[in-house]
């Protein structure tokens, strides 16, 4: 009996919450101010301890992946914090490196730091993936000001937190930012991670920026995939002219991005072509390999040109090396090629890597409101087939983004479907284009 009345009133306490948040959303609409907003929480942890969502208790092929929900509600712990519901979620390559255990040795010291001292201080299981959030904030820190309970955010979740496949998950507002109004949460979901990730290689190692890149030219290695294609429409932005490598069937997308030229990289004569173009100022390589040597080859030499590479070493070096002997070896390679190509060309050799900023999704919120920056989504999922997903993603030659949808939007049908890329240019535009211009 007391179980029975413990669950009426957490309905009834539900319903009132329901009707409360109705009402409140109505006096926004009719212009009323409401001061009282950041003092009432909304957070879910007042009325569930759990939540649903994908884990892994152990690293692993796709069969690590478990649906629970028996996982703890992340809460506000710190006056910074900022919760957010998930709505949607993408994967990124990291997600299936990470799954395998990529990086673990790096990322449990920035999880747990007291690992130093041994594997007895704390454990990384059970580990929650997904890099990407779009959502909506139930609940804030008191220090909080760039966001409040209500608002539309997306964010890219670092790779040492809990990560967006679950119902719930708490980031700092330096992490979050406004999403963009003209599009869904799903299209919002495939932009965050890829688009810290390549402004932290082309601004911060690159050296580009909005108001230096015009006429630079830049290469982008292994085009097609999400920070590819992200690359390409904030480059356009900022008026750079950029050549694309992929393969021949992808063409047609990044073409309709932006791109100025095109190279397909299984053709034999690739290298040749590359090399007969005008050297560039910036190569953005997401491919490494053999391609690292090719590409610092087409930089303009005693100019400032930069290669940047995504495709670093230090992390797998971190997980068969330990964490000193990793770094140590890591960070030797770096300046040994850093040191040969200053001297032998005059090219600066960098590291680029992913780093967190929520103001810098403010400025791509905005350029995706004015249509200059279109979300790449290639497949969408719905939340009970995140293992697809994964496997989708593991087939590689990606044409953008893989969108999980953790919840379901009001205006989007419930019912379980994969939707597959548009490979037609035009119809691609168009369809990407229209839902900016109705809104």
């Amino acid at each position: 009996m007391g179980s029975v009345r413990a669950m009426a009133s957490t309905r009834l306490l539900c319903s009132f919450n329901n009707r409360v948040a109705d009402s409140t959303k109505t006096l926004a609409r009719a212009g009323w101010s409401l001061s009282c907003r950041r003092n009432v929480s909304s957070s879910p942890s007042r009325l569930q301890s759990c939540m649903p969502g994908w884990v892994i208790d152990q690293y692993g092929t796709n069969g690590v992946l478990t649906y629970t929900e028996d996982i703890p509600v992340p809460t506000v712990n710190s006056p910074s914090d900022v919760m957010i519901k998930v709505y949607a979620a993408s994967l990124n390559p990291l997600d299936i490196a990470m799954r395998g255990g990529y990086g673990a040795t790096l990322l449990k010291l920035k999880r747990h730091p007291m690992s130093v001292l041994g594997s007895d201080y704390g454990s990384e299981f059970p580990l929650i993936l997904g890099r990407d959030v779009s959502g909506v904030v139930v609940d804030c820190g008191s220090e909080v000001t760039h966001v409040a309970p209500g608002d539309e955010v997306w964010a890219a979740v670092p790779p040492w937190k809990q990560g967006s496949l679950a119902e719930f998950v708490t980031l700092t507002e330096y992490e979050v930012s406004h999403k963009p109004k003209s599009v869904s949460h799903a299209e919002a979901a495939s932009i965050p991670y890829v688009a810290n990730t390549a402004l932290s290689a082309l601004v911060n190692a690159g050296g580009l920026c909005r108001d230096s890149s015009s006429n630079k030219r830049v290469l982008i290695t292994g085009g097609s995939g999400g920070v590819g294609t992200f690359s390409i429409q904030l480059l356009k932005a900022w008026g750079a002219h950029v050549t694309v490598t992929c393969s021949q069937n992808a063409e047609g997308l990044v073409r309709g991005l932006g791109a100025d030229e095109v190279v397909d990289y299984t053709a034999e004569d690739a290298s040749e072509q590359l090399e007969m173009m005008e050297k560039f100022d910036v190569v953005l390589d997401n491919v490494g390999g053999e391609t690292e040597q090719l590409a610092l080859g087409l930089l303009k030499p005693w100019s400032g040109a930069k290669y940047v590479t995504l495709v670093t070493p230090l992390l797998p070096n971190t997980d068969s090396m330990g964490l000193l002997n990793g770094m140590c070896q890591a960070g030797s390679s770096l300046q040994s090629k850093a040191i040969q190509n200053i001297i032998s060309g005059g090219v600066f050799y960098r590291w680029g890597f992913y780093a967190p900023d929520g103001p810098a999704l403010d400025d791509v919120s905005r350029l995706v409101d004015a249509g200059k920056i279109l979300p790449v989504v290639e497949a969408q999922f719905p939340f009970t087939q995140v293992p697809q997903a994964f496997q989708k993603l593991e087939q590689g030659h990606a044409r953008g983004k893989t969108v999980v949808r953790v919840t379901e939007e009001d205006d989007q049908p419930s019912e379980d479907f994969v939707q597959e890329s548009y490979t037609d240019t035009a119809e691609f535009e168009q369809e990407r284009r229209e839902p900016a211009k109705q809104h």
